[in-house]
């Protein structure tokens, strides 16, 4: 089991997102009033802290959202779950639909720090079940 870190969003694709106190996340939209909600298979972003921890060294602050995650976790390992795996976050359900992702050469946060860690270590889910995230919140594997 993972902690919630940070919850961000942001009304435009490829820049940083802001945190905020909770999220909303509805079925077939993903989070109401970011720039990927949709019904699509990335509607939410996350990203564990471990992996932002890895990119610490190259002395640039990285507040949560910097790499444009919707949901900044700690304690699991989200670049090994497998595709399909369904994920309780504070009182909603996800399921996982992809792992990484191909990284625009121009997007603000490549240029901001240097590299990006979502394309090897992000991953991207689904809503399976609305509900409301908050930091301090737990999350959990529920199926593999």
């Amino acid at each position: 089991m993972g902690t919630i870190i940070a919850v961000c969003i942001s009304d435009r694709k490829g820049i940083q997102k802001s945190e905020v106190p909770e999220i909303e996340l509805r079925v077939g939209l993903g989070i109401p009033g970011d720039a990927h909600a949709g019904n699509w298979h990335r509607q939410l972003s996350l990203l564990a802290r471990e992996s932002v921890d890895t990119m610490r060294g190259l002395g640039v602050e990285l507040p949560p959202g910097i790499f444009a995650e919707n949901l900044l976790t700690e304690g699991l390992d989200l670049k090994a779950l497998p595709v399909g795996t369904v994920l309780r976050a504070g009182t909603s359900l996800l399921a996982v639909t992809q792992i990484g992702k191909e990284c625009h050469s121009d997007c603000a946060i490549k240029q901001t720090v240097g590299r990006c860690v979502m394309p090897t270590e992000g991953i991207f889910a689904v809503v399976l079940k609305d509900g409301l995230v908050k930091p301090g919140d737990p999350i959990e594997i529920t199926a593999l």
